[in-house]
């Protein structure tokens, strides 16, 4: 019952801050229709509730076999066919990814399946690498240092219009399904290697892993050379409460469907894997069977509120702001809202508990959450005056990941492996369907182009907790090293009391 209670508390507390400002905007500088405003608030009490069942849900069904399977494939003496299994378990779960649909219909040109694919391919890949990294113990900073120069190599010989979707892909497809697994699979391998750095392990595979999408959506680009193509969206006119009730009740089976086919490969995996191994017993297994229906009803639910109550209502405001004759308070309210949205995406409190788990507490959650909050809000702040000033979003990025890899190589290595997975946690549905319509609406009011200027957000937003996570290890680090000079100096202290204590006797 209290961990019912305290998954209800999380998501109030992280879903009411958000409902608060857009309602305050509502009645002053940005005001919504009654419909879109009757929309948004029956989306925010299924966000509320969605998100208190699938944080019960993951963490009885997708952690535990996430860790099952990673400390099953770290004891295994078969090398080869743990890196095979890696792989599929890669592709598998990346196509399980609800974002991966979101990021399908952004790239225009390129078929769904095609795209979904090589997205998948690339995730399985680089988890493979996650896996190799760790048997090998090769520091993350230079693996991220090699692999992101690569990508941004790539990226001036992509097509313009697409390297923000590029960039965006590598934090929509480490979202609410994939996020969960990876942390705990990575969790499960370190547990089983056991030796000193194994907490320092336990993360770093979804930043790794957000680096495939990102090429794999650059290549394909350049095979393609796809032409942009964007059209306004046009929303549903809503006028009565019972007409916004309906277009949740018609797009709940639509989303449906979509979660299933999402949480089904993972069941097959888990019953596959079950068979082999027989590591869970008669009752884990009945209370992880009961974990994934809360999963799959909190996702569906979440989905729904998300996509049909929130998207809107993000777009709306952002045009309404945008056609004021005060515009660049689209910087000061983009950066308040992102600093309560990531709080309410459901990868956050994943992460966050894994933090408090594997670090004994020594990095509270609470740390956590304010470092997430200042970087993703000083993200969006950037994005919107990107959206003013229509400045390209990739010099923006080669800084913000020169910045945050150079940080690396000063911070302890597990605040560098929380910070690159934060960055592909925070940028997940809600990134996706409030703040990205918020700007597309930003970005139709003021006449740019929606593909450059809009687009390229949810990879600022997974750039930003890279820099603020890593600028908490390295005040966490001097603080540390403070309390050690300090204590050496009273030791000095006591030592030289003593000396002369004795030279006077």
């Amino acid at each position: 019952m209290t961990h019912i209670q305290n998954s209800v508390k999380e998501a109030l507390q992280s879903v009411l801050p958000i409902a608060a400002i857009v309602l305050i905007l509502s009645i002053s500088i940005a005001p919504l229709h009654a419909g879109v405003l009757v929309l948004f608030l029956f989306g925010t009490i299924l966000l509320i509730i969605g998100m208190s069942f699938f944080t019960i849900g993951s963490g009885i069904s997708m952690e535990p076999l996430g860790e099952g399977i990673g400390i099953q494939l770290g004891k295994t003496k078969r090398k080869g066919i743990s890196l095979i299994l890696c792989l599929v378990l890669g592709v598998i779960i990346t196509i399980a990814e609800p974002d991966l649909q979101v990021l399908a219909g952004q790239v225009p040109s390129i078929p769904n399946a095609v795209l979904i694919l090589c997205v998948a391919v690339g995730v399985g890949i680089f988890l493979v690498v996650s896996v190799l990294r760790v048997r090998k113990e090769i520091p993350l900073a230079k693996m991220l240092l090699l692999f992101y120069g690569i990508v941004i190599a790539l990226a001036f010989f992509a097509p313009t219009d697409f390297v923000p979707t590029a960039f965006d892909s590598g934090g929509v497809t480490t979202g609410p399904i994939t996020v969960p697994f990876i942390m705990a699979f990575g969790a499960g391998m370190a547990t089983k290697r056991g030796n000193k750095h194994s907490g320092e392990d336990s993360f770093g595979l979804v930043s790794l892993c957000s680096i495939g999408p990102i090429l794999s959506v650059l290549v394909l680009s350049i095979l393609y050379n796809p032409r942009p193509e964007t059209s306004v969206t046009v929303l549903a006119e809503v006028r009565t409460t019972k007409e916004a009730f309906g277009q949740f009740l018609y797009a709940i089976p639509t989303y449906g469907k979509e979660v299933f086919v999402a949480v089904f490969p993972i069941i097959m995996v888990f019953l596959v894997f079950q068979s082999v191994s027989r590591r869970f017993h008669r009752h884990q297994l009945m209370k992880m069977g009961v974990g994934f229906v809360y999963t799959y009803l909190g996702l569906v639910l979440f989905l729904t509120g998300a996509n049909v109550g929130f998207m809107p209502a993000g777009r709306l405001i952002g045009a309404s702001v945008a056609g004021t004759d005060h515009k660049y308070l689209l910087v000061p309210i983009g950066m308040i809202m992102g600093y309560f949205i990531v709080l309410a995406e459901p990868a956050v409190h994943s992460l966050k508990k894994q933090v408090v788990e594997v670090t004994n507490g020594a990095i509270s959650q609470k740390a956590v959450g304010y470092a997430l909050s200042i970087g993703v809000a000083v993200s969006v702040g950037i994005s919107m005056l990107r959206v003013l000033t229509e400045a390209p979003v990739l010099p923006v990025l080669i800084i913000g990941y020169m910045v945050s890899l150079g940080i690396s190589f000063f911070v302890p290595p597990i605040y560098t492996g929380i910070a690159f997975d934060s960055g592909g946690v925070a940028s997940g549905p809600m990134t996706t369907t409030f703040i990205l319509p918020f700007a597309v609406g930003a970005c139709e009011m003021l006449g740019g182009n929606i593909m450059t200027d809009a687009f390229g957000i949810v990879a600022m937003i997974a750039v930003a907790p890279l820099i603020s996570i890593q600028i908490l290890g390295l005040s966490c680090n001097i603080r540390k090293h403070r309390r050690i000079q300090k204590v050496y100096d009273e030791l000095m202290q006591i030592e030289d009391d003593i000396i002369c204590f004795e030279e006077e006797t």
